[in-house]
Parts: structure tokens; C-alpha cells; sequence
């Protein structure tokens, strides 16, 4: 995003020639015997400039005659155009104006300007500033450039030939508008740590098949998405050439391949070549690079690029788009390099190698674990969507930043679609839950007595063998997982045990919104496990507003009475529920059929809340032919009424 205005303070000692640099600049030519401080020169922005260049650049003249007038115009600088033209205002830079910079707590560029050297012709146009080394190695110029870390850049320049106004001015917005500071440290002659890490991923982006070094073709593609045009075949030999050269073995890289012949540039020769651009002056390519993949001053890559604004309704959810699915599959093939159909450590180490690591929400919910894995251990390409699925759901903003991260080049939102608001219908005066039509990402919550069965439950979800040893959760555990429905509709069912915030949780109404179906478990082979989810409808009344499927797990096992006053079958039947499923993880097709009726549940929420009497097919019958009586009674009086009309009414003839 461009600047807006950029401030310039022209200052310097008296006679340096500040005035007749700004009108040279503004009028394009030398004027002589201008007033002693000229008034505010605004220059509007080129339409052929870059898109980050300030729409209005305003030029301040100065005099030391007014101290306070000087100070308060330096305070309101965006950056500082200091001019001296002879040995003593030189000696000045240092011993006078950078200490009254640093006094008045300024923390902005200084382009350093040697005016009236008279001797230059204005030969050197904009584009060829591109090539030419701005920190000329001049005597004058290196101490200033190593004590003063604020001096952006050093330059000669003469009002009278016009040699270097232009580009003195460009390299004043230049030093806002692409601000050497972050890049380059010049002290040590390094580019900082944070540019070193940004450049490092982009690197690793663009390079797409994963050989560790970009080829022509990479070369070609990047050139032309940071700068919308092709890489010069000369200056990629140039480039190659130079790095060839650096790598010899009395160089500081010696050791490192920058280049490697048949293959193309490593990552260290990628670095080395952005050095260069500091040093040269060049650093807007490297400023060219940066903002190409979304970077901002501070190397960071922008809030509103990873975090888009989404205005999602209440009841409305989150899920990932075609397109959202498609890249996430692209990536998992991509980074398969052993094509086993899973993601193995190093391969997912590799995989979040652009990205701050494995999100928190996934290490909190032991991923790979939480969803599909190999029998070795490796996520597989089920689990991959399944789990992306997941988090999309429960926060959509993790997706957004991670897939952008990934290397997503458009706008995040179009990874995303939002599902319609949920609807509301009565019935007997309650009201509950229209049928979802748009929607394939449900959330389960299950619920039940500890000991009950729930951790076996989710692994059997998973496809995984079950086991005797037994481990009470604390922290509420999450899986998810891809399920078939008849018909070939695929979703994918989030079921969450709640561990030891069960109650917490469920005493916030406001995460059960985001619960799309109950799974009520108990032990059928502990008569003391039912009387738990009895417990739970007196105390939390409003479960009956939610969809409820009731399972009786451990169902290999003999089964007991419940001591309770209340007999399972006999309580879903007060609910106008269906009789509870009997679940064992060792039966396969019990599992099956339960992960069908959760979802059928999340489907069609009116036929699995509590409370309302099931519709028989007499009654469905009946209904529809009350329906077309009471449709044959009205046609029947509108035909009436309308005939009626047509007698009494007189005719416009009559007499």
C-alpha cells in the first residue's frame, strides 16, 4: 500500500545550495538568485511510477536563522535530505547535524547530498541508477555510511547541471517507499536475520520441484511475478556468472555453491544475490521480491492477507472450498516424495518449512492422531483433508494463514465458503432444527459416565485396533474423519470428547451452538453407567433442543440392568427417540452404522430431538389427504365466488 505524502526536510549549513536543488527539481533547469527559503513545493506522483510510490512528495526548505522553526520541521520529517558542498560543511555533517538528529530523537533515513559538483553532466538517466553503485566508495562518503547507521545512502549531485536532482529525489522516496533499514545492515556488511528468513521461504516456494536450487524455468516464473515481465537472457547470465565467480575458493562464500551449473541458483546463492542488491543500492528488487509474496516493512507478511475479513452469521459455518480442497490435495502429492500415500516426519517437517510450524491446535489434539494415519504412522491423504477440514471448521483464520503460508497466491477467502444460516421450524409449539441441505462437515460432541468407552470409541472411529489399557482424559480429545453416506455424499464427522471440561463446556450455551449432534454414551455393561446421562437432561435441560443419538458401547460384553429408576429403552422412548445403538469398537459394522446415524442426525435434526413424536406413515398419509381436501375446498369456493361475481355484477351495456 502506497504513502500517501512523503515529508522531505531539506537541511544543511547556509549556502550549500538547498533552494536551487528544489527548484532545479521542480522547474527542471538551474534558476539563479532565488529567495533566501523557498515556500512548500508539492510534486504528485508519475503515473508511470510504481505503485508504491507516495502520491504527493512535499519538498521543505530550511535556514539555520530559526532554530525553533528548523527543529519543528525536522520532527515532522519522513525523511532527511542533508546537503553540504565544501570541506567545512562536510566536517559539519558529523560534528553537527547527525548529533542534532540523534538530540532531537529522530529515527528516520538521511539521503546524504554532496551539492555543486559542477564538473558532472546530467548524463545518468533514472533506469541506469539501477546498475550504477549509489555508495560511490568515496573518502567523503564510507566514515559517514560506517559511524551514522541512519544515512540511507550517500550522493553527488549539481543544481546547476542538473546531474543527480532527479535521482537524489527518487532516492528520498525510495527510502520510505522501500526503506534500506530492514534489509541490510551496513556496519557488518550482512543482511538481517528477518529478511534472511523471508527470503529463505520464498525460495523455498519457488522452488517447485524440491531440488534444492531454481532453474531457468523457476528463475523465469518468479522474475515474472514479482516484476510482471521476463528475465533479460543476459542478466541471467550475469547473475550466473557472478555467483560462479563469488564461490571460488579465495571468497568469503568459499565452501557454499551458489551456483551449480545444469541446475541452477542454491539457496545460499538466492541470499548472496539479494546482498548484492543492498550493497549496489539495488534493494528495491529485493523490496520487489518481498511485497510480490505479501511482505511489509517489518518482514512480516500482512494481518489482512492471512486473516481476511469474513462476515459469518451466527449460524452459519465455516468449511473449505473446492478450490480450498484442491491446492491442500496438490500440496500432500507434492510433498510425498516417496509416493507411500502418507506423510512421514521428515516429509511434514519438510511440508511446514514455509510456515511457523504444525499449528497449536493440532499439537493440543495429538495430531497425526486426531485423524486418519497409515499403519505406520503417516497421515494419508484422507487424514490430510479430513484434518483441514477440522480446522476449518473450528477456525477457519488458522486455515487462511497456513494455506497463504503454503504458498497460496490469491486471496485466502476464496480457500472458504460459508454455509447457509441455520434455519429454525415449529412443531407442537417447539422449535428445532430445519434439515441441512449445503452443508458436509458436522460436529459431534460425546458425552458420557468415565470409563464408559469413549476413548476406544474415537479410536475404532479412526480405524484403529482397540486396546485393554485404559487412560482417563483430562483434556477434551478430538477426531475426525471421512465418512460415505449412500448415495456417494461424502462428509467429514468432528467428534470431540470433552474430558474434564464436560461440564464447563456444556454449561456454555454458546458452544453448544456449535455442536451439530450429541452422541450420548453408556457402559451396557456397567449397571451404574446410564444413570450418568439421566443426570445430564436434569441438570442441562436444553440437550433437548440439540439432535441426540444415545449409544450403548461395550456391547460385546454381557449386558446389565441399569440401576437407575429409568430403563434405557424405556427413557429414549419418553424422548420419542430411537431405542439406543449397541456399539462395540471390536464390531466394525456397528461403527459403521453409527457414524451413518450421526450424520443423519446433523441432517435431519427434527427426527432426533428429544421430545417430538415420530411421524407414522398413516399420519404422513393422513396428512396429505387433509391437505388435498382442504386445497379441493378452497378451489372450490374461489370457482364460487368468482361465479357469483359474474352474475350479480350488471353489464356496462345495460340500461
Amino acid at each position: 500500500m502506497a504513502k500517501e505524502t512523503i515529508r522531505v526536510v531539506l537541511c544543511g549549513d547556509n549556502g550549500v545550495g538547498k533552494s536551487t536543488l528544489i527548484a532545479s527539481l521542480a522547474k527542471d533547469r538551474f534558476i539563479p538568485n532565488l529567495q533566501e527559503v523557498l515556500p512548500l513545493v508539492t510534486i504528485p506522483r508519475d503515473f508511470s511510477s510504481s505503485p508504491y510510490s507516495p502520491k504527493n512528495t512535499i519538498l521543505v526548505d530550511t535556514s539555520n536563522n530559526d532554530p525553533a522553526e528548523l527543529q519543528r520541521e525536522l520532527k515532522s520529517a519522513d525523511v532527511i535530505w542533508l546537503v553540504y558542498s565544501d570541506h567545512e560543511s562536510y566536517e559539519r555533517v558529523s560534528l553537527y547535524w547527525m548529533m542534532t538528529f540523534r538530540s532531537l530523537g529522530l529515527n528516520i533515513p538521511v539521503i546524504l547530498c554532496k551539492n555543486k559538483c559542477d564538473e558532472y553532466e546530467d548524463s545518468t538517466s533514472l533506469t541506469e541508477l539501477d546498475t550504477q553503485d549509489t555508495r560511490t566508495e568515496d573518502e567523503e562518503f564510507i566514515p559517514i555510511l560506517m559511524e551514522f547507521k541512519e544515512v540511507d545512502t550517500c550522493i553527488k549531485t549539481s543544481a546547476r547541471t542538473h546531474f543527480n536532482v532527479n535521482q537524489v529525489f527518487y532516492l528520498c522516496q525510495r527510502s520510505i517507499t522501500h526503506p534500506i533499514a530492514p534489509l541490510f545492515d551496513a556496519r557488518v556488511g550482512e543482511l538481517k536475520p528477518l529478511v534472511i528468513l523471508a527470503l529463505k521461504r520464498i525460495f523455498f516456494l519457488c522452488d517447485n520441484d524440491q531440488d534444492d536450487c531454481l532453474n531457468d524455468d523457476e528463475l523465469y516464473a518468479l522474475q515474472k511475478k514479482c516484476f510482471d515481465r521476463s528475465i533479460d537472457v543476459n542478466e541471467l547470465r550475469f547473475i550466473k556468472q557472478t555467483l560462479s565467480d563469488i564461490s571460488g575458493p579465495s571468497q568469503e562464500y568459499a565452501g557454499c555453491n551458489l551456483y551449480i551449473p545444469n541446475k541452477g541458483l542454491t539457496k545460499y546463492g538466492f541470499l548472496v544475490l539479494n546482498k548484492i542488491y543492498a550493497e549496489k543500492g539495488r534493494h528495491e528488487t529485493t523490496w520487489g521480491i518481498l511485497r510480490a509474496f505479501q511482505y511489509t516493512d517489518s518482514l512480516s507478511i500482512q494481518d489482512k492477507v492471512l486473516f481476511p475479513k469474513l462476515n459469518v452469521p451466527e449460524t452459519c459455518s465455516i468449511e473449505l472450498s473446492p478450490k480450498g480442497y484442491r491446492f491442500l490435495v496438490d500440496l500432500f502429492l507434492r510433498f510425498d516424495r516417496d509416493n507411500d500415500g502418507g506423510l512421514n516426519d521428515k516429509e511434514l517437517n519438510i511440508l511446514f518449512k514455509s510456515t511457523p510450524g504444525v499449528p497449536k491446535l493440532w499439537s493440543a489434539t495429538n495430531f497425526p492422531y486426531s485423524t486418519v494415519v497409515s499403519n505406520r504412522g503417516f497421515i494419508t491423504l484422507q487424514g490430510w483433508l479430513a484434518q483441514w477440514s477440522m480446522t476449518t471448521f473450528l477456525d477457519y483464520k488458522i486455515t487462511t494463514a497456513y494455506l497463504i503460508y503454503f504458498g497460496f497466491q490469491e486471496d485466502a477467502r476464496l480457500l472458504l465458503q460459508i454455509t447457509k444460516s441455520r434455519k429454525m421450524r415449529r412443531r407442537i409449539g417447539r422449535l428445532y432444527r430445519s434439515p441441512v441441505t449445503d452443508r458436509k462437515v458436522f460436529n459431534c460432541f460425546i458425552l458420557g459416565k468415565p470409563k464408559s468407552g469413549k476413548s476406544a470409541l474415537l479410536e475404532s472411529f479412526l480405524g484403529r485396533s482397540f486396546s485393554d489399557l485404559y487412560s482417563p482424559t483430562l483434556r477434551p480429545q478430538i477426531a475426525v474423519n471421512s465418512l460415505e453416506l449412500k448415495g456417494g455424499k461424502q462428509y467429514y464427522l468432528i467428534m470431540q470428547e470433552l474430558g474434564e471440561q464436560e461440564s464447563v463446556i456444556l454449561e456454555n450455551k454458546d458452544k453448544l451452538k456449535s455442536c451439530d449432534v450429541l452422541c450420548l454414551t453408556y457402559d451396557s455393561s456397567d449397571p451404574e453407567s446410564f444413570s450418568y446421562l439421566v443426570e445430564l437432561f436434569e441438570k442441562y435441560h436444553y440437550l433437548m433442543d440439540s439432535p441426540v443419538i444415545f449409544v450403548a458401547l461395550k456391547a460385546d460384553l454381557d449386558k446389565v440392568q441399569q440401576r437407575c429408576h429409568i430403563q434405557p429403552d424405556e427413557f429414549t422412548e419418553q424422548l420419542n427417540l430411537s431405542h439406543p445403538l449397541h456399539i462395540s469398537s471390536t464390531w466394525l459394522t456397528s461403527l459403521n452404522e453409527l457414524c451413518m446415524k450421526l450424520t443423519e442426525a446433523a441432517l435431519f435434526p427434527g427426527k432426533h430431538t428429544p421430545g417430538f413424536p415420530q411421524e407414522t406413515d398413516t399420519q404422513n398419509a393422513d396428512y396429505r389427504q387433509t391437505a388435498m381436501v382442504v386445497a379441493s375446498a378452497v378451489g372450490f369456493v374461489a370457482l364460487l365466488s368468482f361465479t357469483l361475481v359474474k352474475v350479480m355484477r350488471p353489464s356496462k351495456y345495460s340500461d
